[in-house]
């Protein structure tokens, strides 16, 4: 049951993560984590193959001292058999423990070889682990120069739109522009008003000064 809730969790996440890439399908990046995700699963796969191994060559040295050791005991009854002059039954008793004795050959070189694989499989997942972590950091430094690439692709937007859009000004340049008009025009509206007040102000002196002369 536990399996089945597990592999409906994965058939989920994998249908989010498929409805994720088709929304980011502009995204170079997006076919990167997908083949990311193929590869993790793959490695968790080795994983799980790896750890049945381990059972294995448990199961394989278990069944090997198992074996052993009816080998052992068929020869002591063998060796009583005989003394006793029980022919049939030592014959039997031998017969067993030869067929327990290579039984227990065959394990033994079975879980002899099993190390071996498993020294195989380590070494090649491990190798797995390193190249995923390459990976890994390669989408980082791809997700970098997107980053990049997309940050300067707004400035140009901006500072350049005319490479971006072909348009004669950009935004910063209007906004100058627009600046130094207002500018201009509160320079010019300050001026006016100066000279204005100047000229009254000289007027009234004199005004006074006409006056008190004919005064």
């Amino acid at each position: 049951m536990s399996n089945l809730f597990t592999r409906i969790k994965d058939s989920i996440s994998a249908d989010l993560n498929d409805l994720l890439d088709q929304k980011e399908q502009k995204n170079p990046i997006a076919m990167l984590n997908q083949h990311l995700r193929r590869c993790e699963k793959e490695v968790k796969r080795v994983r799980e193959l790896i750890d049945r191994q381990y059972l294995l060559k448990d199961t394989f040295m278990k069944e090997y001292h198992q074996a052993a050791d009816m080998a052992a005991k068929r020869e002591h009854q063998a060796d009583i058999a005989e003394h006793a002059a029980e022919t049939e039954l030592a014959g039997f008793a031998r017969k067993e423990q030869q067929d327990y004795a290579e039984k227990a050959t065959r394990l033994k070189s079975a879980y002899e070889k099993n190390l071996r694989q498993i020294d195989q499989l380590e070494q090649k997942y491990a190798d797995m682990k390193r190249k995923l972590k390459d990976m890994y950091l390669k989408r980082m430094e791809l997700m970098s120069r997107e980053n990049i690439a997309n940050a300067s692709r707004r400035i140009d937007h901006v500072i350049r739109p005319d490479q971006a859009f072909g348009q004669s000004f950009s935004k910063f340049e209007e906004s100058e522009l627009y600046l130094e008009r207002l500018e201009q025009k509160v320079n010019a509206d300050y001026h006016h008003n100066t000279i204005d007040a100047r000229i009254r102000q000289i007027e009234r002196e004199l005004e006074k000064k006409g006056t008190e002369a004919r005064s």
